[in-house]
């Protein structure tokens, strides 16, 4: 009689303990396995897969790359010194290098620093490619560096089969204070200006970049667009929770990604997945500080947002101003749909559960428009923890077009110590309610 009650408390405690602390302990995967991994890529979309390396080489190609060993192209071999003084010309030539050979490693050693100006490295190259960052790179700290591209610091456009990875110790270093001093978020009598996302990855396919740091960027971190099968993998992204516009990893027109063990505090949005972009999966994700996971902004100056298939699975969100968030410009259109959050845990979070189809930054009320990005088909499921503010759920959804197919499921949000926590919702039309606290009224 006693058996099987000790094998139902294993039973149910073993995922708890795999929610808690699973994510920190699984080891990153060798390099070697990254290429095989991607070739195998699946997303949640049952059937589909891609082998590209099959579809990449001719049968003589996988005879020779079974055999051979990867060219190594160390950026030091073509003048890069890591004392302080610019490095761009050498990486430069690396990259045309590595890009031209077959079966090549673009290596970045270990024990140096490398400053670099903005780069556009261009595909498409001749072989799968892998650039190994063992070192730091570092933006240069000088803005007029940037007089002739404020938009972009380090850009890989057209690279298929690209591995980014680190041996732990990489790190890609925005060296961003100088732009956060100078943003009008920061101080309002300055003018705004555009600022660089540390490192874009345009029109990219069968993509991974895993086991690196990226820090204190001048904009954006990591910027995946218009790309198709992105594998981010036990990624640390941080800068500190007051620095303007610091999205962690922000998906953009891009489709097939996952983005699994990863640790974000920046001082925006920990990840923020925008128009254009489906099947987009975030697992084991730490995030905080910052804004939340955030799909949009969407709809914005009367613009059309198509956004579905995203999966949030397994997070822990602590400290932040938003926890799962869907926001909406009045005027887009477009739909926001398909969407899951679930197994979130939420730690002293202002807005833990937020649906904002009035989404609006400006100074003073933005005016009332009539067409909205539709929201439909979002599920929250297993989603507990404290709420920083008093709605703890809130969605503010638009009279026009009210939010459709919504479902919670074994929801627990409370408020900190003595404080009670709320529901506020307007124009939602809900689906499935179970096990909710609080309940909106």
């Amino acid at each position: 009689m006693h058996k099987p009650s000790h094998f139902l408390i294993l039973f149910i405690a073993f995922p708890m303990f795999s929610l808690c602390f699973g994510t920190h302990h699984e080891d990153p995967l060798p390099v070697s396995q990254y290429h095989d991994q991607v070739y195998g890529f699946r997303s949640f979309r049952p059937g589909w897969s891609t082998d590209f390396h099959g579809l990449m080489t001719t049968r003589r190609d996988r005879g020779s790359s079974r055999s051979g060993s990867p060219k190594v192209v160390n950026v030091d071999d073509f003048g890069a010194k890591g004392n302080g003084q610019d490095d761009s010309k050498a990486f430069e030539l690396a990259w045309k290098e590595a890009c031209s050979s077959s079966k090549a490693i673009l290596l970045v050693p270990k024990g140096r620093t490398y400053y670099l100006k903005p780069i556009t490295f261009s595909g498409p190259c001749r072989s799968p490619l892998t650039l190994k960052i063992n070192g730091m790179i570092k933006a240069s700290p000088r803005l007029s560096d940037y007089v002739n591209n404020r938009r972009h610091w380090l850009k890989f456009e057209g690279v298929s089969n690209f591995v980014v990875e680190g041996n732990g110790d990489g790190i890609i270093n925005g060296n961003g204070r100088k732009w956060w001093l100078s943003s009008c978020k920061v101080n309002k009598f300055l003018p705004c200006r555009e600022a660089p996302t540390a490192v874009t990855f345009y029109q990219c396919t069968n993509l991974v970049v895993a086991n690196l740091m990226f820090k204190n960027a001048q904009k954006m971190h990591l910027s995946f667009q218009k790309c198709i099968n992105v594998k981010a993998l036990n990624l640390r992204v941080v800068a500190p929770g007051n620095s303007p516009n610091t999205d962690g990893i922000h998906v953009t027109e891009t489709q097939d990604v996952m983005i699994r063990n990863c640790v974000i505090g920046t001082g925006d949005d920990c990840i923020s997945i925008v128009s254009g972009s489906r099947n987009v999966q975030a697992m084991d994700i730490s995030c905080g500080p910052g804004h939340g996971i955030s799909i949009g902004s969407l709809g914005k100056g009367n613009t059309e947002a198509e956004v579905s298939n995203i999966r949030v699975n397994r997070a822990m969100i602590s400290g932040t101003s938003n926890g799962v968030r869907i926001k909406t410009w009045q005027g887009g259109s477009g739909y926001a749909k398909n969407i899951l959050f679930q197994n979130v845990v939420m730690k002293n979070v202002s807005n833990p559960i937020i649906i904002d189809q009035n989404y609006c930054d400006k100074e003073g009320e933005c005016p009332e428009q009539v067409s909205a990005v539709k929201v439909s088909n979002v599920m929250y499921r297993n989603i507990r923890g404290t709420s920083a503010s008093e709605d703890a759920i809130k969605f503010d959804c638009s009279k026009s077009f009210p939010c459709q197919g919504i479902s919670l499921l074994g929801v627990h949000l409370v408020g900190q110590g003595d404080q009670v926590s709320t529901a506020s919702c307007e124009n939602v039309r809900l689906k499935n309610r179970w096990k909710v606290y609080p309940q909106c009224s």
